[in-house]
């Protein structure tokens, strides 16, 4: 019984490494987000001052990365499926509310998705990249964003 048991665990092992994803998406909180310093920037294209990002360093390590995060569903253009992800309701988020820029990020799908509805809360997956320069988009964009399982 022991040599049967030495030989199936290592394939019982095996098997179940077989169904466990390679990696998994870090998780973020919009805690994490808030590592971040804004100072106004003069913009000339807009005549307009701006508030411009300086991420620290937790931010900066994630980067480019896989990322997990949830938050509340605002849609900006529902033809274009454009939409935010904010770390606020509607009534309290950055656009409505006077929270920071540092508690939204844009959501560029994957692929077509469905309709969202306002305040909907759900769990995102995508990688995060940092936006610094590039006034028409928010500092937080998440790529390939998809609902997480």
């Amino acid at each position: 019984m022991k040599a049967l048991s030495r030989i199936i665990l290592p394939f019982l092992a095996i098997s179940l490494l077989a169904f466990t994803p390679a990696y998994a998406p870090v998780k973020v909180t919009w805690e994490t987000l808030r590592d971040v310093t804004f100072k106004k920037k003069w913009y000339a294209e807009e005549q307009v001052y701006m508030l411009y990002p300086t991420f620290g360093p937790a931010i900066q390590k994630l980067s480019n990365k896989e990322v997990s995060i949830t938050g509340y569903v605002l849609p900006i253009d529902l033809d274009a499926n454009l939409y935010v992800l904010s770390a606020f309701p509607y009534s309290a988020c950055f656009f409505c509310g006077g929270a920071g820029p540092e508690s939204v990020m844009s959501l560029q799908f994957k692929k077509n998705t469905r309709k969202f509805k306002t305040d909907e809360r759900l769990t995102f997956k995508g990688t995060l990249k940092l936006n610094a320069d590039d006034i028409y988009q928010m500092n937080y964009i998440l790529e390939d964003a998809e609902i997480a399982d």
